[in-house]
């Protein structure tokens, strides 16, 4: 357990959506909060809003989370990371482009792989620190168009189930956060209107009692938990059946382009 008063957390892609209310509420509860995002201004207007601190940085580069990381330590040991960034692209799988595709995964996994892989020894040196890694409930159900998403999350959730398994000996623990359909730009032009929905406090609520009570794999709302196994057991075609009624037999991720430009113009500059 990490008792948050005066600790010294980081929390990646935290300038806007989940990243920024989980921010937030570490530091409401007293936490040392050093924020990272690829978005050095708007990360900077967020740190002034909640009393944290800020820093450029683009988690698909393991340089640039090594001095996030040193940043971070100046101020005491790290005891929290949160791996927080990420993107979503919507559409059919042979839609979009390979690029795309490849972006995807640096960002949702390679930014989770660079973090634990940065943050890891000290903590594990010291026998002491939390690591969450923000996966979705697409790493429990695949969701036609947003394949590499799923496939994504998939991967952040085995990856974080290996690696605890690896330092099971040890008081360092690692929490897998894997969240319903949240109201943020990272959903905007998507109906929603026949899924569960959050707001990003709820997830930020939940991820920052993580260190307290770290969980393994931690879904939000928790009566959530039990999808991943209807996933698995039931006929592959029945649950395709109940995705097109879902999705209201709207096409593989469609979406407003008008409500979502504002949000693919900043992802893909």
């Amino acid at each position: 357990m990490i008792e948050l008063d005066g600790a010294v957390v980081c929390v990646t892609g935290a300038a806007r959506g989940i990243g920024r209310a989980t921010a937030a509420e570490l530091s409401r509860r007293g936490a040392l909060v050093w924020i990272g995002d690829l978005d050095t201004e708007e990360a900077a207007r967020t740190a002034a809003e909640i009393d944290a601190k800020s820093m450029h940085l683009d988690v698909t580069k393991g340089e640039s989370l090594r001095k996030f990381w040193a940043a971070a330590s100046a101020d005491g040991p790290v005891r929290m990371l949160v791996n927080n960034a990420g993107i979503m692209r919507l559409g059919p799988f042979v839609d979009q482009s390979l690029e795309g595709h490849h972006q995807e995964v640096a960002v949702n996994l390679g930014g989770v792989i660079n973090g634990m892989h940065v943050f890891l020894p000290d903590m594990l040196a010291r026998n002491c620190g939390h690591i969450v890694n923000v996966a979705s409930m697409a790493a429990k159900v695949t969701t036609p168009g947003i394949a590499v998403y799923c496939a994504t999350k998939f991967a952040v959730a085995a990856l974080s189930r290996a690696v605890r398994a690896e330092i099971a000996h040890t008081a360092v623990t690692v929490t897998t956060i894997m969240p319903a359909a949240v109201n943020t730009e990272l959903t905007s032009g998507v109906s929603l209107d026949l899924q569960p929905t959050l707001q990003p406090e709820q997830v930020g609520r939940a991820i920052a009692d993580t260190a307290r009570r770290p969980g393994r794999e931690v879904t939000v709302p928790r009566w959530l938990a039990p999808i991943g196994t209807l996933e698995e057991a039931a006929p592959e075609r029945l649950l395709q059946v109940a995705k097109r009624v879902v999705t209201r037999n709207r096409p593989p991720g469609d979406y407003d382009d008008t409500q979502r430009r504002a949000y693919l113009d900043r992802i893909l500059r």
